[in-house]
This record gives structure tokens, sequence and C-alpha cells, in this order.
């Protein structure tokens, strides 16, 4: 049975892709049955979370004091996290499905850098005017996912990439046009995962 490790290179993210990465781990951590007693609960990771997005967001500003003041929310930020990573191990490190219902990337003890499998377009959403919402199943060992949006001719009108898999905004959709959506997986031996097959969506 593989043992799978969860990730920690988070901590060597950017500013911006930290912070969409623990947004989403707070979103897959709420409510999970699977992760009963974190060390750090969703509600107070959420917190850490929101103080780093507002100095994040005022660091922008310069100046040494709102740089300090953004770089000491996210060293608290990252200690939760790890303490969360640490527990989320200890229960799911047998179960890979599980380990990533947590939000967190999987490592496993083979060092074996094989590539990466290609993702699934599971969900879109285009309730909101002029975007689309992508959720892409989590590839083990991926360090983000690429989507892309193009039109009936083969013209890619967006390409974003993010670092969760869920709730990937696709912007400058027109409404009434029919897209076709392709993701990818990066990282692996390759960098690069295969495309996915293309999911036709209208945006509305």
């Amino acid at each position: 049975m593989s043992n799978h490790r969860v990730s920690l290179r988070f901590v060597e993210l950017s500013d911006p892709a930290l912070d969409e990465f623990a947004a989403n781990n707070v979103i897959c951590l709420t409510g999970n049955s699977v992760f009963p007693n974190l060390p750090v609960a969703p509600a107070a990771l959420g917190g850490l979370h929101t103080t780093f997005h507002n100095a994040l967001v005022a660091s922008a500003q310069g100046g040494a004091q709102l740089t300090a003041a953004k770089n000491e929310a996210r060293e608290a930020l990252e200690i939760a996290l790890r303490k969360d990573a640490a527990y989320v191990r200890s229960i799911a490190g047998q179960n890979l499905s599980q380990l990533l219902s947590s939000g967190f990337k999987a490592t496993t003890t083979t060092r074996t850098y094989a590539p990466l499998e290609t993702p699934v377009v599971l969900n879109v959403d285009n309730q909101l005017s002029g975007k689309l919402l992508v959720d892409l199943g989590n590839i083990p060992n991926a360090a983000a996912d690429q989507v892309r949006a193009l039109t009936s001719a083969g013209v890619v009108v967006v390409t974003v990439e993010s670092t969760r898999a869920r709730k990937i905004e696709l912007p400058g959709m027109t409404p009434g046009t029919t897209y076709s959506l392709e993701a990818r997986a990066i990282g692996g031996s390759t960098g690069y995962s295969d495309w996915s097959l293309p999911t036709s969506i209208m945006a509305t």
C-alpha cells in the first residue's frame, strides 16, 4: 500500500498563490468529516487567511511597515497550515482520495518522478455573467492546474493558471457564446500533463 505524504511546498508559493491556496484549503476542510480534530480548526485557519489576505492587499501600497505586517501574517498562516498538514497525513496517509479532499497536495514515498495524470473537468458554473467557474479533479503531485477556453474556431480566448482545483475563474466570456474548455496539470517529469477532453459550455 502506498504511503502518501502531504506536500509542504505551499511554503514556496508566491504571496498571491499562497493566498489562493489557503482560501481553497479552508473551503475543503470546512465540514470535512474525515478530519474532525484539526489542530487549527477551519474557522481559525480562515481567520489567519483573512488577516494575510488583507495584509497582502495593504502591502501593495508599499512601505516597510505594511510589508512587515504582511510577512508576519504569512508566517502565522504557514505555521497553521503545517500543523493541519501533519494531522491530515496522520489520518489519510494511506488514502489518497481522503488526503486530497483536504485541499493539500500529496507526495509519495517513492522517488519516481512520473508524468502527471490528465485532469478531468468535473463541473462548470456559468451562472455569473461573463465568467465561467471550473471545478477540476485533484491530480497527485501537480503544482498547479491550467485551464483554457477556446472558441468553435479553435482560438484560445483565455488561459488561467491556479493552485487550487475548485472554482477556477475564467473571465472575459461573451454571453451567448459557446466555448470548449480544456485543462492540464502542471509539474511532473514532463512539465505538463496532456490536455483534458474538451467540455462545451455556453456563457451567460
